[in-house]
């Protein structure tokens, strides 16, 4: 029972990368702005709920400790790290507009704000990219299922084919880690 569970969890891991080589354009617009908005001082700032949360802390700590090669920090920050704000505006508030209330105080317009949402229905994250748009930062989510309300907010919405909320968070981190190779090999010292 357990290994046909691991090799049918390992096949649909695999049926869902097959299609990865689609999203390779949209990873390069998307390598695109990230350079330019950090090349003229932006940052990048992350966000997502629960396992989506943690991708994001991973992938700004990759932005300002290193990937793999030698560089100088780039400025990026995940919304999801302060326990003392998250608490607060959620007492104060509602959670819907805990992410909004972070960017309308921390995006600039050279910022680019990147939403994890595996079924693009999170208000939460839809609430904050459209928070970025207003501000004129530049919104993007990576998200999956058919896209849902986020593909019409975020200006560069990534859309994993899947319906598996793992699946696709695989497939986002795999965005994240070859943005973050990428990324240092354009900026290495």
């Amino acid at each position: 029972m357990t290994k046909s569970s691991y090799f049918a969890a390992l096949e649909r891991h695999r049926s869902v990368f097959s299609l990865v080589e689609q999203y390779e354009q949209q990873a390069q617009q998307l390598l695109a702005v990230v350079s330019a908005s950090l090349k003229r001082g932006g940052k990048i700032i992350w966000m997502g709920n629960g396992g989506s949360a943690a991708d994001s802390q991973h992938l700004a700590a990759e932005f300002m400790v290193r990937y793999k090669l030698e560089r100088a920090p780039l400025a990026s920050i995940a919304l999801t790290t302060d326990s003392s704000i998250l608490t607060a505006h959620s007492n104060d508030y509602e959670f819907a507009t805990v992410f909004s209330r972070q960017v309308q105080g921390l995006a600039k317009p050279e910022d680019v704000v990147i939403g994890l949402t595996t079924s693009g229905q999170s208000d939460n994250i839809n609430l904050a990219l459209a928070a970025a748009n207003e501000l004129g930062a530049y919104s993007v989510a990576l998200t999956g299922r058919d896209g849902g309300k986020v593909k019409d907010i975020a200006q560069l919405p990534i859309i994993v084919q899947s319906d598996e909320t793992a699946r696709i968070q695989e497939v986002h981190m795999f965005i994240g880690h070859w943005l973050c190779e990428a990324l240092d090999l354009e900026l290495a010292l």
